[in-house]
Order: structure tokens, then sequence, then C-alpha cells
């Protein structure tokens, strides 16, 4: 991998991991242009992921640390409170992340245990075009079909939005615009799931990270027979990947939240109908 390709492939993941495009899809089509083994970027995978997640809580830490604050906050007594419930006596904050954390046990069972299993039997050119089209499917009937929104997400909305986030380790599947439309059509407001969506995340991208990791440092007998031995990367080339991830997926994680609350996803819808149709017709 050179540094064209570090700068063109971090671009991709930043933007797409935050656009509603599937940054999976798209890192896999850039392979397939660029010519690149997909096993022989598995270092370069981690470092542009962990990147976005650093334009994440660089862009949404008023949000983190708003949160971080009420967490540690003292739970209310019991009689200080209309109801005598451990959940009415949290404060909004405690809340919140313990929905984030419903929404990640969808995610944490496939990515502990199918993960592997997911990426071999569907990394092909067929079920990216195909869930391309699924993904421009949700984005577009979130445009025309628009529920009474509720007040705030629900434990409830909040696992039913995880399975959607879980059903996006399909490549092509988009997770940003799975989780969004998922609420959305659950009768969410654009502005909670524009902050809800890109703070459930981060957790599972560090998670995904870390299943990586444990490749590179402790390789199976099975790993090592199925993939490309990895190609050693310079340090320089992963800094451009990263720093070209990072930067814009700053801009991107802004620009979607700007979108999702002007409800401006059909456009999206329309990108992956046509990107998903040349996927299926020419790979």
């Amino acid at each position: 991998m050179d540094y064209i390709e570090a700068l063109i492939l971090g671009l991709v993941q930043g933007l797409t991991e935050y656009l509603p495009v599937s940054s999976s899809g798209h890192l896999q089509i850039g392979h397939r242009l660029l010519g690149i083994e997909v096993e022989s970027g598995l270092t370069f995978d981690i470092v542009v992921h962990v990147a976005t997640v650093l334009s994440t809580i660089v862009v949404l830490w008023k949000e983190i640390v708003w949160l971080f604050v009420g967490l540690f906050k003292p739970i209310a007594p019991v009689g200080t409170t209309p109801q005598s419930g451990l959940w009415s006596r949290l404060n909004d904050e405690q809340r919140y992340v313990l929905k984030i954390i419903v929404s990640m046990i969808p995610i944490g069972i496939v990515g502990l245990l199918f993960k592997d299993w997911v990426e071999e039997a569907f990394a092909s050119d067929l079920v990216v075009g195909v869930c391309l089209l699924v993904t421009a499917f949700l984005l577009a009937f979130t445009y025309y079909v628009r529920p009474k929104e509720k007040k705030e997400i629900s434990v409830r909305d909040s696992f039913i939005i995880g399975l959607a986030q879980a059903a996006a380790v399909l490549p092509g599947l988009s997770r940003s615009g799975s989780t969004i439309a998922t609420g959305l059509l659950l009768g969410n407001s654009r502005q909670n799931m524009a902050q809800f969506s890109f703070l459930m995340v981060i957790p599972p991208i560090i998670g995904e990270a870390i299943l990586d990791l444990r490749h590179l440092v402790a390789p199976s007998e099975e790993y090592l027979m199925t993939h490309v031995v990895e190609e050693t990367i310079p340090f320089s080339v992963l800094l451009i990947g990263f720093l070209a991830a990072f930067v814009s997926g700053c801009l991107a994680c802004k620009w979607m939240i700007a979108l999702v609350k002007k409800c401006k996803l059909i456009y999206f819808a329309i990108y992956c109908a046509i990107v998903g149709s040349l996927v299926l017709i020419f790979f």
C-alpha cells in the first residue's frame, strides 16, 4: 500500500463511516478498484477505525462530557422521586447511558460469536451490491413514512436500533443509515437520532478494532490458514491514512448530524441505489 492508496482509503473510511452509504461496502469496493488484498490491510483498517472513533469524540465531546459527568452522580434516594423504582431514580444521563448499553447487546453478540463467520460468508461483491440497495430502500422509506415523533428514545427502541446496527455487519448495509432509519421509523425525532446514533457507534467501533487486533497479536491457526499473511505497512503510510480518516470523519460527522436534522437522507438513498446497481452490473 502506498501513500496515494492510504489517502484514498482513509478518506473513504472517514466519510462513509458516518454518511449512510456503508463504510465496509465502500472499503471493499475501494480495495477492488485499487487492487489491494483485503486481508493485507488489517493493520490499516484498525488504524482508520480508531481515527473515526477519535473524530466522533472530537465532534461530540460536549455530549460525551455531559454523559460522563452525569453518569457518576449519586442515584436519587428512595422516596425522593414520584416513583420508587430504580429507573425513575436515575438521572437523564444515567438512563441515556443504559440505553446505549442496551443498544450494544445485539452487536456485542454478533461481534463476539459471528464476526469472523459473517466476514467470510458474505464478503462478496454480490452481497455489497444487494445490501447497498437495501440501504437505499431504508433511507427512501424514512423520507416518505414519518410517524408521530416521541419525546425520547425508549429502552425498547434502543434494543431495536441495536438490532439494526448488528445487521449492518453485512458489507454494504450502512450502520448509520440502518440505525437512523430504524429510529426514525419507530417515531423518534431527528434531533434525538442524530445524537444517539453517533454516540452508540463508538463502543462497537472500538470493540471491532480490538477483535481485529487479536488477529495481529496472536493469530489462530485457522486464521493463518484462511488469510493472506499481512505485508508490513510503513508508519508514514499508516499516518496518512489515519489523518485522512480523522479529518474526513470530523467533517462527515458534523455534516451528517445536520443532514439528519433536516431530513435530507433521500439523496443518499439515490446514491446507494446507483452504486449498488453498478456493483451488481460490473463487479
